[in-house]
């Protein structure tokens, strides 16, 4: 049975968002709030946590997952990016973007594209998300809390955890975050390709 956090969406209690932190450092799979819609989270290194994801959500060896960071600095750790990226990057973060592109060795080869040997990333604008990555001190490894044969992604915390009681251990829910993912850009060839048109402004990459 997952545990439940009523967490405010503006003012987030600093104990739940500890509690929160220490489960997933534990290597508890949680769903919780972004700035495009609610995700999936696990520790970096949690096999177990990829496996979970995986089934929950019927993916291949082939899906990007994707490193949710806190910040520049810590995505910088990450993924290789060359100076004309790093300012496309940089100008739309924090914001509702992916970014993919190629990983570096911090990145455990069970999280790369088999073939690509590339990654997601991004940095999402969202107090409650960012208050967590804080506390955690590193990034989630994320994918969208999209259910198969379903065309939207699950935008309330209750829902969540009545439908995914069974399978997760521990749903954040700070309120409605909408239900259009973010919108992804693969970098990963030194020019910008739109992967999926999303919440992000896709203006600027065009």
């Amino acid at each position: 049975m997952a545990k439940y956090f009523d967490v405010h969406p503006e003012n987030p209690q600093p104990r739940a968002i500890r509690q929160v932190a220490d489960s997933v450092r534990d290597g508890a799979l949680i769903a919780y709030p972004t700035d495009s819609c609610y995700a999936l989270g696990c520790r970096l290194g949690s096999r177990d946590g990829i496996e979970r994801i995986r089934t929950i959500r019927h993916l291949d060896d082939r899906h990007h997952f994707t490193l949710v960071c806190q910040d520049f600095a810590q995505l910088g750790q990450f993924v290789r990016i060359d100076n004309d990226v790093f300012r496309s990057i940089k100008a739309s973060t924090p914001g509702s973007y992916t970014f993919i592109l190629p990983a570096t060795r911090e990145v455990p080869r069970m999280l790369q594209h088999p073939k690509k040997k590339t990654v997601g990333v991004r940095i999402p604008d969202h107090v409650v998300t960012q208050a967590l990555l804080t506390e955690l001190g590193e990034p989630l490894l994320s994918s969208t809390l999209l259910l198969p044969d379903e065309d939207e992604p699950l935008t309330q915390g209750w829902e969540i955890k009545d439908r995914l009681d069974h399978v997760l251990d521990a749903v954040v829910d700070s309120g409605d975050c909408g239900t259009e993912p973010t919108t992804v850009i693969d970098f990963s060839g030194g020019e910008a390709e739109i992967v999926r048109r999303g919440a992000g402004d896709i203006s600027r990459f065009e």
